[in-house]
């Protein structure tokens, strides 16, 4: 009787979920003078996204159960893989988004090392599909659902900055990541950011709840032009907290082959890419140094923004890296192709925007103290450093001695 019992277990886990029907009133109308999500960018307005509906099921798998988020190439959807009896996050990208090279790189994640300590911190690709229509294609990724982005908690936190211990946690789940991308992978991120480091879904529970809520509260939406534009659910704060993965490959290269480039985000980019020298795996070590700032002292450590008021330059963000750094190693400024633009050939600095005067690293981080702060400023200065192969590896920040001391 047992193995029978067994047997029948067995069998209604393989059988496919049936998929659950969702209410088709009672939602909110999204005035139409309001511009929701998506509709924002020239993207929608080209008709480019695939107009996912919640309910659909795709792939004959993957039924939608609610938006999660959107982006300039994608919207991202919490689903049930009806087969695996499991939740899931597809990304369903514009029309002919998703090039064949991201999902290359998705394999080589998955498959580079599993046994490396860091293989844990990417986020790997479940699956991959493609969504047709007349238009043409679109290419969707299948990953595991995610909490909260860095960039999210920041927001949930009233002091807009992490603790010091958060901050060592999280940055030894980067660095281990890192390392696993660098060494193993043989990969450059190039667009660091918080949000793109993501928590993993550590309560389950809230997943259930977040199906719940779509279930007897549907999202407000709105239709344009035929389209149907959701606003996107957020997940309830959970009980549990994951660790942090990197996330988000769409800017990825291979590390083994020099280029110069323009890549990064502006405020994070590195002095290479600034003065157009060969770069490789050291700009993520640059950027994450950078990025600690928003992080931890709340403020960007450089804001890039021209004196002629329009924006952002790289001019203005050179001269803030010469005040906290001094000025570009002589062999940066003969060997980057944009160098003297800014720099004269004994490096003088000679680009028509003042350097700003009165500040230094030291006076730019305001939480620490004392030993504890020489000892931060310290494994700081192994990332911000002038010339790329001067920086230390994600493996050696992951053994300084500030990092590793836990208060």
């Amino acid at each position: 009787m047992t193995s029978v019992v067994n047997w029948a277990k067995r069998l209604l886990r393989s059988a496919p979920l049936p998929p659950l029907r969702f209410p088709s009133a009672g939602f909110e109308t999204v005035s139409k003078s309001e511009v929701l999500e998506e509709e924002q960018f020239d993207e929608f307005r080209q008709g480019r996204y695939y107009p996912v509906h919640i309910g659909d099921v795709y792939a004959s798998r993957y039924q939608v159960i609610g938006k999660l988020g959107f982006g300039t190439a994608s919207t991202v959807w919490l689903s049930r893989d009806l087969h695996a009896h499991e939740y899931v996050a597809l990304k369903a990208y514009t029309l002919e988004g998703g090039d064949r090279g991201e999902m290359e790189t998705y394999e080589i994640l998955k498959t580079a090392n599993p046994s490396h300590p860091g293989y844990g911190c990417v986020r790997t690709a479940l699956g991959s599909f493609t969504l047709h229509r007349s238009e043409g294609d679109h290419q969707c990724l299948v990953h595991k659902p995610m909490w909260d982005s860095l960039r999210d908690l920041l927001r949930r936190n009233p002091s807009r900055r992490f603790t010091e211990n958060l901050l060592k946690g999280t940055l030894q789940y980067v660095f281990s990541g890192l390392d696993y991308l660098h060494s193993e992978c043989k990969l450059v991120h190039t667009d660091i950011k918080a949000d793109n480091l993501l928590q993993e879904m550590a309560d389950k529970s809230i997943l259930e709840a977040f199906t719940q809520a779509e279930l007897n509260s549907p999202s407000p939406r709105k239709t344009v032009n035929g389209y149907t534009i959701y606003k996107s659910r957020t997940f309830n704060l959970p009980k549990e907290f994951g660790g942090v993965v990197l996330s988000d490959f769409g800017s990825a290269v291979r590390g083994d082959r020099k280029r110069n480039h323009d890549a990064q985000p502006d405020v994070y980019r590195s002095p290479e890419v600034m003065l157009k020298t060969e770069w490789s795996y050291p700009v993520d070590i640059w950027n994450v140094g950078v990025m600690i700032w928003d992080l931890f002292e709340g403020k960007h450590m450089f804001y890039g923004d021209d004196p002629d008021g329009r924006g952002y330059s790289t001019r203005a963000h050179l001269a803030e890296v010469v005040a906290l750094l001094g000025p570009p190693p002589l062999d940066m400024i003969e060997r980057g192709l944009r160098a003297r633009e800014f720099s004269s050939e004994d490096g003088r600095w000679i680009a028509d925007v003042p350097i700003p005067q009165g500040t230094s690293l030291e006076a730019s981080e305001e939480n620490l103290a004392g030993e504890n702060k020489r000892e931060f400023l310290r494994f700081m200065r192994g990332m911000l450093q002038w010339r790329p192969e001067d920086r230390k590896t994600a493996r050696q920040l992951l053994e300084e001695p500030w990092i590793n001391k836990w208060s």
